[in-house]
């Protein structure tokens, strides 16, 4: 098989990470906007990549590249900076961004919440308040009601496992605290969320819409691929890490109506049926397998190439992380994220020349292909990152980016990567 003529190759970013413009026209504080003293070298996201100002400069650097689409979150704190209180403006910006998208032949992918929560949330308690569900409501109803004429496919949240496990339990990510007896809590009001944001966006989408999440999703590479390896890898991708916070702890009660042991006792009957809500694909965010963590004696990672972030640089977890999503939970996929973080520089030259980026992508993305090539319905690719940006707490030293961007001037400069990568989208794969 090949991929199919209307497969949706693309990137993605996040609006905290490029957005910039942090107290402008109306956007309130994000937990993110004031965690500089946990960000290295005390950096912040205040300007970032100045995207919310040179967004038509960046559709038209993805429309030279060819991306069928992009992925992007629209910001919480642009669009309801205080309880109850629509900003116009921020919708003004999202409405722009989307018809210059769509102007460029680009289909827009909305993620509804990528992290940054606004201030005025986390300061009655953030995911642990059961009230932020009908925030979260009333702030997606807004969207999804101004958006949706133009806009198909939503993700209700990107990382759950990231923005609960990592940030109310370890207190590594904003908002930074250790509520481990609340982190149930928590993971519930999350899920009953989405549920019910799924059945909202389908009673008032303009648009016939497409529903999804993305899950931080990397699996388990089977040290086989006989019966008994398959299964040995399946039950480490979804059980055996189960307390890790990914996978099947949070996958299970979305797509199968069924609770892990974990949260047996905080989801009932009722609960289920809510979170369940039927979703039109799953989204896949990989970067490196889960076979360091869970077989360290049996996965020689000092004879695999890393990325400056210390991940293993292993392209056989994506299509495992594909094929095992589907065979789980028989949803469609797509990959949402899948990408390396690289110390890029411009050259003499003025060109960025990342070829371990390049061999990178041909390297995933030969899995990506193995798993069309054997029927399973992938819906797309989103690399990640659309441009260098914020990285979080690591702040703007690691580039992810297919666009390298000089900070100091906001220079875009198209890398050898996207070069690359705008190959394989113009042949729609025929080239890997």
């Amino acid at each position: 098989m090949s991929f199919s003529k209307d497969f949706l190759w693309g990137a993605a970013s996040a609006a905290a990470q490029i957005e910039g413009a942090w107290n402008e026209d109306g956007k309130c504080p994000s937990i993110w906007d004031v965690a500089g003293k946990h960000i290295k070298n005390g950096e912040t996201c205040h300007v970032a990549c100045d995207h919310y100002h040179r967004y038509k400069e960046d559709v038209a650097l993805m429309k030279e590249l060819g991306l069928k689409s992009y992925r992007f979150s629209v910001s919480w704190c642009r669009i309801m900076p205080e309880k109850g209180v629509v900003n116009p403006k921020g919708i003004a910006f999202y409405k722009e961004l989307i018809a210059e998208l769509k102007a460029a032949g680009i289909e827009p992918l909305v993620t509804l919440y990528h992290w940054d929560l606004p201030l005025w949330t986390d300061k009655e308690g953030g995911w642990k308040n059961p009230k932020i569900i009908d925030w979260y409501l009333d702030y997606v109803k807004v969207v999804v009601d101004a958006l949706s004429g133009d806009v198909q496919y939503w993700m209700t949240f990107n990382e759950p496992s990231v923005f609960i496990m990592m940030a109310y339990v370890m207190g590594s990510f904003a908002p930074f605290k250790h509520a481990i007896f609340s982190y149930k809590n928590c993971l519930r009001h999350m899920l009953l969320a989405h549920g019910k944001a799924v059945t909202l966006i389908r009673e008032i989408a303009k648009t016939a819409p497409k529903i999804g999440l993305a899950m931080a999703a990397t699996t388990y590479i089977p040290d086989s691929e006989d019966a008994a390896g398959l299964r040995d890898a399946a039950i480490k991708s979804f059980e055996t890490q189960v307390g890790e916070g990914s996978n099947a702890l949070y996958m299970d009660p979305i797509a199968l109506g069924k609770a892990s042991p974990m949260l047996r006792k905080k989801l009932c009957a009722e609960d289920l049926k809510i979170i369940s809500a039927p979703l039109d694909f799953v989204g896949v965010n990989v970067y490196q397998p889960s076979n360091p963590l869970l077989n360290k004696k049996g996965y020689d990672t000092e004879k695999l190439p890393k990325t400056m972030m210390d991940w293993v640089i292993d392209g056989r977890c994506l299509y495992w992380t594909i094929r095992q999503y589907w065979e789980r939970y028989h949803l469609p996929v797509m990959v949402t994220e899948n990408g390396m973080a690289n110390p890029d520089e411009v050259g003499p030259d003025g060109c960025v020349h990342d070829e371990i980026r390049k061999t990178f992508l041909q390297d995933f993305l030969g899995g990506l292909k193995r798993a069309v090539d054997e029927g399973i319905t992938v819906l797309g690719y989103q690399h990640w990152s659309i441009m260098d940006n914020f990285e979080w707490c690591s702040g703007y030293g690691p580039r992810f980016g297919l666009i390298h961007v000089d900070y100091t001037t906001q220079k875009r400069t198209i890398k050898d990567s996207a070069r690359y990568y705008a190959e394989i989208i113009r042949t729609n794969g025929d080239t890997l």
